[in-house]
Parts: structure tokens; C-alpha cells; sequence
């Protein structure tokens, strides 16, 4: 069933997101199906209220969950789902800022680190959204995100990994910082700091015209000078960070293409109300497939479901 969004709204309507307020919200009603739906563990119902519920909406019903039944909604949500299918609808849960922290608590877990999960969110978030991040990391694990993030890296690769982190936008004129760049480039063995703080420290715009004069200037793409001069992780994070300045919504796309689970569901659910629509174009021209018809050859019943109903539509 197609759900009913606001027909007009300067907020929602023009954005890339594929999830919108829905219209004639009744948190109250939604409570009552939910309550029954968890007693009958008709986990169709809750997929189709909880899907088609923006973040903002999801947490109203939360709270009035919690009015009428003295209980909180997701322990509630627990006892009836298992598997994937929890861990999507408890993530649709999150507010958003606790959905990247859960996310980069998820990369750092048990034996080796996930660096491109930490990559993918430290260089497509804001330094003002990443600010919010780490408070709320803070918040939920008691825990500093910078130390952790320190203690998941080491050398130039911690030193980019920091630097995202806490990267704030400051001026620069476009020429300086290219020359910059090459002179990192022309010892017998490159340097990484201009990279780090030419990069993590300029507006996307500036950063744009950097990479473009670069590649003029030397006759190189960014991308095989990065595969040449640098090594490991730190080769990894620049790689990354060029195509995140670039295109980061085809990075996206690229990160999607496997349909590995954890994947799909991190980066659909992150950028649902942004700019997932961008990502679906994307993943259309990198794999021949519109990202509802992949969805489809991947997941099944319920879970496949809820990953449409986020997804929307068929491009």
C-alpha cells in the first residue's frame, strides 16, 4: 500500500529523501495497532507503521508508547522480532545522530576494525553533525569517541581519522593548497600532512576546484596519484575521503552494490530522510539495476519489506 505522504511541504517536498512525514498522523492510533500488533507478534503491521513514519514522527509514537504502557517501545519491538528485521526496526528507532554512533560503536566492535564504515561516516557527516555525534556516543557508551577512534588506528591513518572528526572549514586559496599538494608529492617519500589538512579543512566547493586543478596540473587523476605514493589504511581513508568530495552519493552507491546486509541497512536508514533518492540514481547507472529490484534478489518476507518501503520506489 502506498503510504500517504503530505501532498505539499516547503520542509520535505524537493529534498532527496525518501522518507517523508505522513499525513494525518495519529500517534495515539498508531500506539493502539502497535500494542496489538506485539501482542499477536504481527510483524507486518509494524513493519508497515514504522516504515512509513519519518524519524521525528517514529519518536512521537515512541513517547506516547511509553505514556500508555509504562513501557519503552523498543524493549517492546524486542520480544516479538528477531534477526535482521530487529536490528532494522530498533535502528529506525534511533534518533539519527544515535543511529551514526551506534554505527561507529558497530565498526569498532570485536576482533579488526570495519575502517570504511568509519570512513563512510566521517567523511560524509558535517563538522557540526559529527560534533552532535560524539556527544552522543558520550551519552550512550560513557565513552570518548575520539579515544576510541585513536585506539581503533594508528600513524598518518589515525592522525586523517582525527582530523575528520573534528574538522572545522577554513579559508584557503585554491592555488596554494595545490601547490601544496605537490610538493607533498615530490620527495622520495610522500608527505601526508598537507593531505590531512588541506582536505579536512576546507568547504566542499573549494575543495572541488583543488582536485580539478590538481589533475591539470600534473596530468594525474587524484585517485591513481593517492594508489601510487600512499599505502595501507592511510591509502584507504584518502581514497575514500577524494571520492566523498567528489560524488559521495555514487560512493554510497558503490558501498550498496554488495547488499551486504549491515551496509545496506546503515546507509538506507542514514540517509533516508536526506539524500537517498541521489543514492538510488547512482546505484542505477554503477549497477544496471534500480536499488528496489536488488533489494528484491537479496532479502525476503518481512526484512525485504521494510528495506523497500525505506527505499520507496522503482527507479
Amino acid at each position: 500500500m502506498e503510504p500517504d505522504f503530505f501532498p505539499s511541504s516547503d520542509m520535505w517536498w524537493g529534498t532527496l529523501g525518501t522518507v517523508r512525514p505522513f499525513s494525518n498522523f495519529q500517534p495515539d492510533k498508531d500506539v493502539k495497532e502497535i500494542q496489538e500488533a506485539v501482542g499477536k507478534k504481527d510483524v507486518v503491521t509494524l513493519v508497515r507503521i514504522l516504515t512509513n513514519r519519518s524519524n521525528a514522527q517514529r519518536q512521537d509514537i515512541a513517547k506516547s508508547f511509553q505514556e500508555q504502557t509504562k513501557q519503552d517501545l523498543s524493549a517492546a519491538l524486542k520480544k516479538v522480532l528477531s534477526g535482521d528485521l530487529e536490528d532494522l526496526l530498533l535502528q529506525l528507532m534511533m534518533l539519527p545522530d544515535q543511529l551514526e554512533a551506534h554505527r561507529l560503536k558497530g565498526a569498532m566492535a570485536g576482533l579488526g576494525t570495519d575502517e570504511e564504515t568509519l570512513l563512510e561516516i566521517l567523511c560524509t557527516r558535517s563538522g557540526k553533525k559529527l560534533k552532535e555525534v560524539s556527544a552522543v556516543y558520550r551519552q550512550v557508551y560513557k565513552k570518548e569517541l575520539e579515544k576510541e577512534l585513536k585506539a581503533e588506528t594508528s600513524g598518518d591513518f589515525a592522525k586523517l581519522v582525527v582530523a575528520l572528526l573534528n574538522k572545522e572549514v577554513s579559508a584557503g586559496a585554491v592555488q596554494r593548497d595545490v601547490q601544496a599538494l605537490i610538493a607533498s608529492l615530490s620527495g622520495k617519500k610522500a608527505e601526508a600532512g598537507p593531505w590531512i589538512n588541506i582536505l579536512t579543512s576546507r568547504d566542499s566547493d573549494h575543495l572541488d576546484k583543488v582536485l580539478m586543478e590538481l589533475e591539470l596540473e600534473t596530468g594525474q587523476m587524484v585517485d591513481q596519484m593517492v594508489e601510487k605514493r600512499f599505502s595501507g589504511d592511510f591509502r584507504l581513508g584518502l581514497r575514500v575521503l577524494v571520492q566523498c568530495i567528489q560524488n559521495p552519493e555514487v560512493y554510497l552507491a558503490q558501498r550498496l552494490v554488495p547488499m551486504k546486509t549491515s551496509l545496506v541497512q546503515g546507509i538506507m536508514l542514514s540517509h533516508s530522510e536526506e539524500d537517498l533518492l541521489s543514492i538510488r540514481a547512482a546505484f542505477r547507472r554503477l549497477s544496471g539495476s534500480s536499488l528496489y529490484s536488488a533489494l528484491q534478489n537479496h532479502f525476503k518476507e518481512e526484512h525485504l519489506q521494510a528495506l523497500q518501503a525505506i527505499c520507496r520506489s522503482e527507479d
